[in-house]
């Protein structure tokens, strides 16, 4: 049985490493596993699947024997606009959407194995993502971007050649142990082994402000590993009480050399700590009332926290390289995406309607990790979503196994800046906005 279910876990891994693109809390999901998903996220103090290697290593020891297989389907609607562009002439504005792309199909997977009553193995298989548009290019005139005559070549929103975008994929792999140190109290820990990549097209201008202009953009993917920790406790303090606390490292990777003009520390892009703290209540045997909140430090990560606005860097016109520490790729202060450390709550609800059938509902609160500064770059990550409503419902099968659903609304949210571009002084002020959706299905099996 563990051979069969470790080799799945593989499987399940090379399948998500494929998919996963996602943005929800910042680039984070608001919730890991379909039970998670439908409460608004709120997992830390649940003990209910073996999704613990994402969210509290500690809770897994509660969780018995289970294997859990699922899929999230995720729609972002995404799009950006510039207005009063050159003095308020105009002749720079534009808008275009980043759908070009729209429509992904994230896998889940977990399982769990209970090595001795006080003892448990699992393995947790999940995906982060969320910077991930893809533009058509036509907005504008390329003779127009060189401040020329209109040439007839089109440019991309950001006066580049062709389609303008990028995708980032993070597939975590958290093998979990737990261990009850009490009766009712556990601790756990889940080793964190990351794999990442990423690709950029259309940012040609951004080359007046790059440390290595060959290596910004339209090089196809590249990939990275890295290595983190995840540990955490979980206690039930009375009947109707219980709590869990949890934190992960950042997680090093390794540098993305197709991109280290782009990127901080010559391609750096680690995934940031994060920890969390959550309650569940439970007034009645039916009835379950949990809340989280988690912190995201985005900032600590120099190729996301940095502000975009970066002093220390030269422009070289038309194709750069820039000169200067803070140029794109150059240095630890390189120019950034310029992401907020964000607050993260949420609040979840899950009813035993009747042997057969649990109901959920759930609110999910983030910080938005983007300033009005930073809103040009951001064109190709807006990760504004603020609010989040989710429902689910398992339901109980024949043979100890059950199904789940899960779906989630995030509400537009935009933000707007003044419009900054390195090759020239674009003016007036662009806007970026995203709302999104995500309906899931799950299976699971206690065996």
């Amino acid at each position: 049985m563990k051979r069969n279910l470790i080799g799945a876990a593989l499987a399940a891994a090379g399948v998500l490493g494929s998919q996963a693109a996602l943005a929800t809390d910042g680039y984070f999901q608001h919730g890991y596993g379909m039970k998670s998903k439908g409460r608004g996220g709120a997992s830390t103090a649940m003990t209910t699947d073996a999704y613990g290697g994402a969210s509290n290593p500690a809770t897994m020891v509660f969780v018995g024997n289970r294997v859990e297989l699922g899929i999230d389907w995720f729609r972002p609607d995404r799009s950006a606009r510039r207005e009063g562009s050159a003095g308020g002439a105009g002749f720079l504005d534009g808008s275009a959407d980043g759908n070009e792309s729209q429509n992904f199909f994230i896998p889940e997977f977990a399982f769990n194995y209970m090595l001795q009553p006080k003892l448990s193995l699992g393995v947790t298989v999940y995906a982060n993502g969320g910077m991930n548009t893809d533009y058509k290019s036509g907005q504008l005139d390329q003779g127009v971007c060189q401040m020329g005559p209109p040439s007839g070549v089109p440019a991309n929103l950001l006066c580049g050649s062709g389609q303008l975008g990028v995708n980032l994929e993070q597939l975590i792999i958290a093998p979990t142990l737990a261990y009850k140190v009490a009766d009712k109290h556990s601790i756990g820990v889940s080793p964190l082994i990351a794999y990442q990549k990423f690709k950029a097209y259309g940012l040609q201008p951004f080359g007046a402000i790059s440390s290595s202009p060959s290596d910004l953009t339209n090089n196809g993917h590249d990939t990275s590993w890295g290595y983190g920790l995840r540990i955490g406790y979980y206690g039930e303090i009375s009947r109707q009480f219980s709590v869990g606390v949890a934190y992960s490292t950042k997680i090093s990777m390794g540098e993305f050399d197709k991109y280290k003009g782009l990127f901080a520390e010559q391609g750096g892009f680690d995934i940031p700590e994060n920890y969390s703290l959550g309650v569940a209540f439970k007034p009645s045997d039916k009835l379950t009332i949990a809340a989280d909140y988690q912190r995201i430090n985005y900032n600590k990560v120099n190729s996301v926290g940095n502000p975009s606005n970066q002093p220390g860097c030269m422009p070289t016109m038309p194709a750069g390289p820039g000169v200067g520490a803070a140029c794109l790729g150059a240095s630890s202060s390189s120019i950034g995406f310029g992401w907020d450390n964000i607050d993260v709550w949420k609040l979840g609800v899950e009813y035993q309607w009747n042997q057969r059938l649990t109901l959920r509902g759930g609110y999910n609160h983030s910080d938005n990790p983007i300033q009005a500064r930073d809103v040009t770059f951001n064109i190709l990550a807006p990760g504004v979503i603020e609010d989040h409503v989710t429902l689910g419902f398992t339901y109980q099968l024949e043979g100890n196994s059950e199904i789940t659903m899960a779906y989630m609304h995030g509400f537009k949210n935009s933000v707007s800046g003044p419009a900054t571009n390195p090759y020239f002084n674009v003016g007036g002020t662009e806007t970026i906005e995203m709302s999104q959706d995500s309906l899931g299905i799950a299976w699971a099996k206690r065996y």
